[in-house]
């Protein structure tokens, strides 16, 4: 049975709540998902989940320093992550304030890696954002993502 797991780093619990939401829609979705801060997982971990969803903060239009260096672990795993699914969200204190460019960097240590990764035609394409406090749009892209996370998990490892 496929499993997920949703990481994430978050100072104001704004991230915290995108991931919580995230993980309850892929749980809802039939996707056996952990919900998991940064501090508790290790590099080591991801390689055994077929899904992974990671979210931080947006700081200078880039991922949180904790995020980085889980990323930055995975290159022990290299070719651990191959053909798993990943997705990427992000909170933000202002619009235009580097959110795509913090989805982005993630999303790209997700494609090296050899990952599976969904845009989607409506809403946030490159994955959920939130401009401060997650409002109901912010909500609905959240359960959007999970939703569709599992979805392809589900495809992808029947």
């Amino acid at each position: 049975m496929a499993r997920g797991i949703v990481v994430y780093y978050s100072r104001s619990g704004n991230t915290k709540e995108m991931a919580e939401i995230l993980a309850k829609a892929m749980n809802d979705a039939g996707l056996d998902t952990d919900c998991k801060s940064v501090e508790n997982v290790r590099a080591d971990d991801l390689p055994l989940y077929d899904a992974i969803a990671i979210g931080s903060p947006t700081y200078y239009g880039q991922m949180a320093g904790p995020i980085k260096e889980l990323i930055d672990g995975l290159v022990g795993k290299h070719g651990q992550l191959d053909g798993k699914v990943g997705a990427a969200f992000t909170s933000a204190a202002n619009i235009g304030g580097g959110n795509e460019t913090t989805i982005m960097g993630m999303l790209e240590g997700m494609l090296i890696a050899g990952m599976v990764v969904q845009g989607d035609p409506r809403g946030d394409h490159y994955g959920p954002v939130s401009i401060g406090k997650p409002d109901d749009r912010v909500k609905q892209q959240c359960q959007r993502r999970g939703a569709r996370i599992a979805g392809l998990a589900g495809q992808l490892f029947p």
